[in-house]
């Protein structure tokens, strides 16, 4: 983003984006308890200004990351309780998930033990060598793009991350590491607005997506 602020706290619409997740974390009644992984240096940050000052009830814990995302997540699912047997996996910084696609992302990890929110490929898809120069058009119909929340029955994602450390494989997300156990993974139709806020431009479509929400 060339900011120094990490991307989760970025203001929008006056709130921090991480705060936009929770709250809709906060409303859904699919979630029981929220376990917030975070940089070490942010543990206090997270608890006062964060949790504290907006009054996340279902905040159970506010856990030290990894060193990469998996490492987080590996991390968040070993502070998590026992009881829950649907883990939701989402990120902070994708600020316009909805109740409506947690409990339906909920309803198939429980019927099929792995799900995720995701979107038909719309555009056309280019395969190109290293020359810059396209080598194929590749059938779009078939393709998803991958978002969050991505949800999972609490054994197989402990083990899917239990296999992923051992093998020493990296995945990209979470559904990656349980497609590598040999398991299919359910897909739930996601929404264009539920972006992730990586760079610049999209903090400015994150305001005239609030923008559009606040009047309907």
């Amino acid at each position: 983003m060339g900011r120094d602020t990490p991307k989760q706290y970025l203001m929008l619409g006056g709130l921090p984006l991480l705060v936009h997740s929770l709250r809709v974390l906060e409303d859904s009644e699919a979630i029981s308890a929220v376990v917030l992984a975070t940089p070490q240096a942010d543990l206090d940050y997270c608890r006062q200004d964060i949790v504290d000052r907006y009054g996340f009830k279902k905040v159970r814990q506010v856990v030290a990351g990894g060193a990469e995302r998996q490492d987080s997540v590996r991390l968040g699912l070993a502070a998590a309780g026992s009881e829950a047997e649907i883990v939701l996996v989402h990120d902070a910084v994708r600020p316009f998930l909805t109740t409506s696609m947690i409990a339906q992302v909920v309803e198939a990890a429980a019927k099929h033990g792995a799900a995720i929110v995701a979107i038909p490929m719309r555009d056309t898809v280019k395969r190109a060598g290293p020359d810059g120069l396209i080598d194929e058009t590749v059938d779009r119909k078939p393709l998803w793009l991958a978002q969050t929340p991505q949800a999972f029955k609490r054994s197989l994602i402990e083990e899917a991350h239990a296999r992923a450390l051992q093998d020493g494989f990296r995945a990209t997300d979470d559904a990656q590491l349980v497609e590598h156990l040999g398991h299919r993974v359910a897909i739930v139709e996601g929404s264009t607005d539920n972006i992730k806020v990586t760079r610049p431009e999209d903090l400015a479509m994150g305001e005239s997506i609030l923008a559009a929400r606040e009047k309907r």
